[in-house]
C-alpha cells in the first residue's frame, strides 16, 4: 500500500548496469546520469565516500583504509552490499529535485544473456533493496537494439553486437526473442589489460588501467590509419623505479589490442554458423550493429566487415544504447511484457 502510494511521486527508471558505467534513464529528461560503476568506501566506518566520477579518480591513489570499489564484474554483481548502496545513491539523485519523501520507482535493468539465476536474483534484490518497487528484467542485447529503434518483435532478423567493458555479447534477434548468442568476458577492461601488458613487455613501464584506457581511447584502433599517430605515455620504469616518459604509437597498441580483437571477430563468425539460414540471409542483407564503448574503437567496423563479408554500421551514440533501450520500454509496456525476461524463483 505504502509502495503504491509513494510509487506515485516516484520517477519510473531504465537502468545500464555496466561493469564500466551506470546510466540512469527518465522518460522525462532521457539519460540522467552517466557515471563510473566505481564507490569509494571508508574501511574503519563502513562509510561511503563518494560514488561515480569521483571515486574513479581514486582508483590506484587510495590511503589502506579507503578503498575504492568496482561492484560489478563481467556485468554481474560481485559485491551485493556496495551494488546495492550504489544504486541507492543514483535512485536518489534522480530524485533529489522532485518531491519524493521515500522514492519507490519501477525500473527496468539490462542484464547478461549468460546471467544465471542466482545473479539474476541478485540483481533483482539489490534493485528492491534500493529502493525499487517494482524490477523487470531485460537482456542487455535486446535493449540494445531496441535502443537502436530497431524493431525487435517482427520475423526479420537483427544482429547486434554489444563490446562494453566487462563482456561482449553477439546476438541474433527475431520474434521478440534472441535465436542464437555467444557471451564473451573479453570486452574493453581486457582490451586495457593487454595494454598494460604489452607496455610492461615493450617497454619495461608499469602503467596503471587508466592511463591504458586513456592511450586505447586516443590512438586505439582496430585497422591501420591513413596517418600514424602517437602520444606521450608515463608510468613507473620497472628497471629503477622511477618516473619515465616515452612515446607510443597507433601501430604498437594495435598490436597489443590484436589478439581480442580476432577473438571477438572469431566468436561473430560462429555464432553465424550456428543461425538459421534464414536469419542469416537477413543479416547479410541488413547488416550487423555494433553497440557499447568499443564500438568507438576505429576502424573495428571496417575489420568486422571485412572478416565476414557482411555490411557493419555503428550505432548512433552506441554507450548509450542499452539505457536508451530500457527507457524505450518504460514508456512502452506491450513491449515490454513481449521482450521481458522471466521472473527469477524465490530461494
Amino acid at each position: 500500500m505504502l509502495n503504491k502510494f509513494f510509487g506515485r511521486f516516484s520517477k519510473d527508471l531504465g537502468i545500464d548496469l555496466g561493469t564500466t558505467n551506470t546510466l540512469v534513464y527518465t522518460p522525462e529528461k532521457g539519460i540522467v546520469i552517466n557515471e563510473p560503476s566505481v564507490v569509494a568506501v571508508n574501511m574503519r566506518t563502513d562509510e561511503i565516500l563518494c560514488v561515480g566520477l569521483e571515486a574513479k579518480r581514486m582508483l590506484g591513489k587510495t590511503p589502506p583504509h579507503i578503498q575504492a570499489i568496482k561492484p560489478l564484474v563481467d556485468g554481474v554483481i560481485s559485491d551485493f552490499e556496495v551494488t546495492e548502496k550504489m544504486l541507492k545513491y543514483f535512485i536518489d539523485k534522480v530524485h533529489s529535485e522532485y518531491f519524493t519523501l521515500v522514492p519507490r520507482p519501477r525500473v527496468v535493468i539490462g542484464i547478461p544473456l549468460d546471467i544465471t539465476e542466482v545473479e539474476k536474483k541478485a540483481v533483482e534484490d539489490a534493485a528492491k533493496s534500493a529502493g525499487a518497487r517494482q524490477v523487470f528484467l531485460i537482456e542487455q542485447s535486446m535493449a540494445a537494439a531496441i535502443g537502436t529503434r530497431v524493431d525487435v518483435t517482427g520475423p526479420q532478423a537483427t544482429m547486434v553486437v554489444d563490446i562494453g567493458g566487462g563482456t561482449t555479447e553477439i546476438a541474433v534477434i527475431s520474434l521478440g526473442g534472441v535465436v542464437a548468442w555467444k557471451t564473451l568476458r573479453l570486452a574493453g577492461n581486457a582490451l586495457d589489460n593487454d595494454i598494460i601488458q604489452y607496455v610492461r613487455e615493450e617497454f619495461n613501464i608499469l602503467i596503471g588501467e587508466q592511463v591504458a584506457e586513456n592511450i586505447k581511447i586516443k590512438i586505439g584502433s582496430a585497422a591501420a590509419l591513413k596517418e600514424p599517430i602517437d602520444m606521450p605515455l608515463r608510468g613507473r620504469d620497472l628497471i629503477n623505479g622511477l618516473p619515465k616518459e616515452v612515446m607510443i604509437t597507433d601501430s604498437q597498441v594495435r598490436e597489443a589490442m590484436a589478439r581480442i580483437i580476432r577473438q571477438i571477430i572469431e566468436n561473430i563468425k560462429i555464432t553465424l554458423e550456428t543461425t538459421p539460414p534464414e536469419l542469416v540471409s537477413d543479416i547479410y542483407e541488413h547488416g550487423i550493429i555494433l553497440t557499447g564503448g568499443v564500438a568507438l574503437l576505429r576502424g573495428l567496423d571496417k575489420e568486422i566487415a571485412q572478416a565476414t563479408k557482411i555490411p557493419v554500421r555503428v550505432a548512433e551514440d552506441p554507450l548509450t544504447c542499452v539505457v536508451r533501450g530500457t527507457g524505450i520500454l518504460l514508456a512502452d509496456p506491450k513491449l515490454l511484457a513481449k521482450v521481458l525476461s522471466p521472473v527469477t524463483e524465490e530461494y
